[in-house]
């Protein structure tokens, strides 16, 4: 079954929009350069739909893209009616899934399918409902249409489940290759969880995927030099808010490389700063007789990104 895409003529971008979307669209492969050369390629496919950023890591094998677009909606239903974003997403993704094998990757972030994870934030006057609509529209073409499991999170699902319990639920975060590696399908032939869209049963080359919705999330990667993971992971619990830390971050110590170990943080910029992150991680490291680097981020502010994106957008109009 093919995604459903309307061939009703679509608005284009004005200066009377005020309602934009972002999202985050994380892909399983860094490394293999005629992959990323497709998928870069389907996300040009529609001047209206920029990529403000994007961030791969060779040692994780894994891409993210930010795609940024207008929305346009129905003011009697309440209802996102279109974007332009979600044509070219399905693009992206169909490039991917005809040019990825789970079954011979490998890095060292984990991962439940090629297409591993779709974030949406609503921008300017955009709404979480908003951001909402568009998300289960895109899982939709993913789930029933592409035929691959989808799971949603946060403002896209029902009861508002983090992306993290359902990343628990299907051994996400359990390496299985070389103790700190992930490599092939980590999922079985048919999931024990039932996913929100899509079939039970996995494509091992394929895997499944998370959508969902949530505020804006920046992401801060902090190096720490050591190979001792298991050490690293401790400090990341005390950082994390699950952990007890600090509110909103979302942390994972992953190996990188022959002598280091990243903890990489989803933060809400409007709770915790990186600059807190930073701090965090250098007292508890220093409790271990740990050094630790200087982080960095991996995308742009949101602020950033918004203006990024009508310069240029208006600039080609």
């Amino acid at each position: 079954m093919e995604p459903h895409h309307s061939d009703k003529p679509k608005p284009k971008l004005s200066m009377t929009h005020c309602k934009f979307i972002s999202c985050k669209l994380y892909i399983s492969e860094s490394r293999d350069a005629m992959a990323v050369d497709a998928i870069e390629r389907a996300s040009k496919s529609d001047p209206q739909v920029l990529v403000v950023s994007q961030f791969g890591d060779c040692h994780y094998n894994r891409f993210r893209y930010t795609l940024v677009s207008y929305i346009t909606d129905d003011d009697t239903a309440g209802e996102v009616i279109y974007s332009p974003i979600t044509k070219v997403l399905l693009a992206m993704i169909e490039a991917a899934l005809s040019t990825i094998n789970l079954e011979s990757h490998s890095g060292a972030h984990p991962r439940i399918g090629v297409v591993d994870d779709l974030s949406f934030h609503p921008l300017g006057e955009a709404t979480m409902e908003d951001a909402a609509s568009l998300a289960k529209q895109v899982a939709s073409d993913i789930g029933n249409g592409l035929q691959v499991p989808v799971f949603l999170y946060a403002a896209a699902h029902s009861a508002g489940k983090s992306v993290g319990a359902i990343r628990r639920e299907l051994g996400y975060y359990r390496p299985n290759y070389k103790d700190n590696q992930w490599s092939g399908s980590i999922l079985p032939d048919v999931l024990q969880v039932k996913p929100d869209v899509g079939p039970s049963r996995v494509s091992h080359k394929r895997g499944a995927t998370t959508v969902g919705v949530t505020p804006w999330i920046e992401n801060y990667n902090v190096p720490i030099l050591s190979k001792d993971v298991a050490t690293v992971r401790r400090i990341t619990r005390r950082v994390s808010g699950r952990g007890g830390g600090l509110p909103t971050v979302q942390a994972l110590a992953l190996f990188h490389g022959n002598d280091c170990t990243e903890i990489a943080c989803l933060l809400d910029p409007d709770h915790v700063s990186t600059y807190q992150v930073q701090k965090v991680v250098e007292e508890i490291a220093r409790e271990q007789g740990l050094e630790v680097e200087q982080g960095y981020p991996t995308d742009i502010t949101k602020e950033a990104m918004l203006d990024k994106y009508l310069k240029i957008a208006f600039a080609d109009n």
